[in-house]
């Protein structure tokens, strides 16, 4: 069967947006609106798995909606909600609850990480979280799906997922008119090379928004002052920059600030050190708040002023919500058909 050419990608409302989550996954979804039909969603339901604030959930809500808007996606073009406004996002989790295995959810190393020592302390919903991920992306039959490294073991389960319900109902699914393939098995799409922005206080660990210090990280409501500030306080070493991106090794901070000047330029790291190769951080960290301040603050201005506006906001989600409602509906009428539910 040959299914739409579609994408959907969420990011969960449980912190301060930085620039990891921009060069790591927003930026990266703009280009898809040419190729594909774009869905992208704010997961709220998601963010729940752990104790949120409601008035921190809101705040963070529209604010990753307004980055993927003040990032370049246009909202009559790509479909943009929040996930909570689409119920069956829940419903069809639950049947994938039915679906799944218990030993295929023990394995998910993402909740292992996050539940540590205190698994049995945790909610169900975290237990259960790579169920409604596949919820999520089946739903709208997506094609593809643009994820970093950390999520790849959730998009093999929701292939896994729908490769059991396909096979498992496959004659109600022909009974009712439609090929044994009935969900798709969701590839992993490419967006090019992937980006993991690091601290800009120790190279070894992830940019994060729960970092000890607010310096480590660049927000994308920082404004340019800001931007400029922590990027001229990033912690370096006292080497000059090498000609060769071999002679980065080694050097896990000068490695991050290089990979972000290259990503924020749409360079390589070849190009940046044959610009910058032989240079102290005296010339290289000037020119890197300057690009850092021209790429990031025009979104950062955006995004304030959306933020600004919740009429506005609440507008865009639920004019999205319709239109995926659309296309969720229908896929879950059949789904309810198949799986025997009386209507």
């Amino acid at each position: 069967m040959a299914f739409t050419p579609r994408v959907f990608s969420g990011i969960k409302p449980s912190g301060d947006l930085h620039l990891g989550n921009y060069l790591g996954a927003i930026r990266r979804f703009v280009p898809l609106q040419d190729t594909h039909q774009t869905i992208y969603c704010v997961v709220d339901m998601h963010a729940i798995t752990v104790w949120q604030e409601p008035e921190d959930l809101r705040r963070w809500t529209y604010e990753i909606a307004a980055a993927y808007i003040a990032a370049g996606l246009d909202p009559k073009r790509s479909i943009i909600f929040n996930q909570s406004q689409v119920v069956e996002h829940a419903e069809l989790s639950w049947i994938f609850n039915c679906v799944a295995r218990m030993g295929w959810m023990s394995r998910m190393t993402q909740f292992k990480d996050k539940a540590g020592e205190n698994s049995e302390q945790v909610s169900l919903g975290l237990f259960a979280y790579p169920s409604l991920m596949a919820a999520d992306i089946l739903l709208y039959k997506a094609t593809g799906v643009p994820v970093g490294e950390d999520q790849k073991q959730h998009l093999e389960l929701t292939r896994d997922i729908a490769k059991k319900f396909n096979h498992d109902f496959r004659k109600q699914i022909k009974a009712f008119g439609h090929d044994e393939e009935f969900f798709p098995l969701t590839e992993t799409l490419a967006t090019g090379p992937a980006m993991r922005v690091k601290s800009l206080r120790d190279g070894t660990k992830k940019m994060s928004k729960s970092d000890a210090s607010d310096m480590s990280t660049i927000y994308m409501m920082d404004d340019a002052d800001m931007i400029s500030k922590k990027i001229k306080k990033a912690t370096t070493d006292p080497e000059a920059l090498p000609t060769e991106a071999a002679g980065l090794a080694g050097r896990a901070e000068a490695e991050n600030l290089v990979q972000i000047y290259a990503a924020l330029a749409d360079l390589s790291v070849a190009d940046v050190l044959k610009e910058y190769g032989g240079s102290g951080w005296g010339r290289f960290k000037p020119a890197l708040a300057d690009l850092a301040v021209a790429v990031l603050a025009p979104v950062a201005t955006e995004m304030r002023r959306l933020v600004g506006d919740p009429g506005e906001m609440d507008a865009i989600l639920r004019d999205g919500a319709e239109r995926a409602r659309a296309i969720a509906q229908p896929v879950m009428d059949d789904v309810r058909k198949i799986v025997g539910f009386v209507r």
